[in-house]
C-alpha cells in the first residue's frame, strides 16, 4: 500500500475507534453539562457555547463526532445532557427508544451539501443531472462520510443517486468516520474531491467549493436538538434556550447555517 493510500485508510477507517472513545468525556463526573454534537457544528457551536456561558451559568463540555456514533453512545449509557444531530433520523432513533425528552426537541438549523476540491485545484463543473463526476475524480477518490450511517454521507449518496451518477462513482468513494474527516482528506490533497456541508467548506481555508448540490436532490438537511432522558444537569434547559437566542442565531449564520427557530 502506498503512503497516500495508507493515509486515506487511516483517516477514513482507523480513526473511528479513537473518535468514539474521545467522545465520552470525563467531565460529567464533575457535574459539568455535557453536550454531544455533530462534528460539522464544531466551529459554530464552540462560539455559541462561549457566548452563552454567562446566561447559562456554565460552559458546556462539548464532544464532537458523527451523529451516528454519538447516538449509539447515548444508547449505550454515555453521560450526555443534550444531543444535536445532523439529521432527523438519529434523533428519531433515540426518541423511539425513549432516550430523549420529546418536549425539548427542536429543529434548530439547516445546511447545504457542496462538492469541494483542494484550494489550488483547477476542477470546474456544474452539478446537474448526469454530470460526469467520475471523470472529475479520475484515478483519485471521492471523500465523504460513511454513507450508511453518517448524515453528510447519507445526504451525499442521496444527491448522487437523484442526479443519476452514484453507480459511476460508488467504487471511488473513500468513506470517513465523520464529515470533518472527509473534509481533511480533501484539504490535505489525499482526495481530489469531497462532499461536505457548506459550513465545513466555510470553516476550512484549504478547500474551495466547486458546486452546490440542488436542494431537491436530497432530503432536507435539518439539525435537531434535544435534552436526553437521563440528563441531570440543571443548566441544560437554559443552554437549549440560549441555542435558540438571537445572539446564537447570529453566530450560526456567520458560519453559514440556516436558523430554523425564531429567536427568543
Amino acid at each position: 500500500m502506498t503512503r497516500k493510500g495508507f493515509g486515506l485508510r487511516a483517516i477514513a477507517i482507523g480513526g473511528f475507534a479513537a473518535t468514539v472513545m474521545a467522545a465520552v468525556p470525563a467531565a460529567h463526573a464533575e457535574d459539568k453539562m455535557v453536550v454531544f454534537a455533530a462534528a460539522s457544528l464544531k466551529d459554530a457551536l464552540d462560539a455559541v457555547n462561549k457566548a452563552c456561558e454567562a446566561d447559562v451559568g456554565e460552559a458546556a463540555t462539548v464532544s464532537y463526532a458523527a451523529s451516528s456514533a454519538l447516538a449509539k453512545q447515548i444508547e449505550g449509557g454515555a453521560p450526555a445532557d443534550a444531543f444535536i444531530s445532523a439529521d432527523l433520523d438519529w434523533m428519531k432513533y433515540l426518541s423511539d427508544k425513549k432516550l430523549t425528552k420529546p418536549d425539548t426537541e427542536v429543529k434548530l438549523l439547516g445546511n447545504e451539501i457542496v462538492l469541494v476540491a483542494p484550494k489550488d485545484s483547477t476542477v470546474e463543473t456544474k452539478i446537474e443531472k448526469g454530470f460526469d463526476l467520475a471523470k472529475l475524480i479520475g484515478d483519485g477518490k471521492l471523500a465523504m462520510g460513511d454513507f450508511k450511517a453518517v448524515p453528510a454521507g447519507k445526504y451525499g449518496k442521496a444527491a448522487l443517486e437523484s442526479l443519476g451518477v452514484w453507480s459511476s462513482v460508488e467504487g471511488k468513494v473513500a468513506q470517513a468516520e465523520n464529515v470533518r474527516a472527509a473534509l481533511k482528506l480533501v484539504s490535505t490533497g489525499e482526495a481530489p474531491l469531497g462532499i461536505v456541508y457548506a459550513t465545513d467548506a466555510h470553516a476550512e481555508k484549504g478547500v474551495k467549493v466547486v458546486g452546490t448540490f440542488p436542494e431537491d436532490s436530497h432530503p432536507p438537511i435539518i439539525y435537531p436538538v434535544a435534552q436526553t432522558a437521563d440528563s441531570k444537569d440543571k443548566d441544560t434547559p437554559a443552554f437549549l434556550k440560549c441555542l435558540q437566542s438571537a445572539k446564537a442565531g447570529a453566530l450560526f449564520k456567520e458560519q453559514g447555517f440556516t436558523v430554523l427557530t425564531p429567536s427568543n
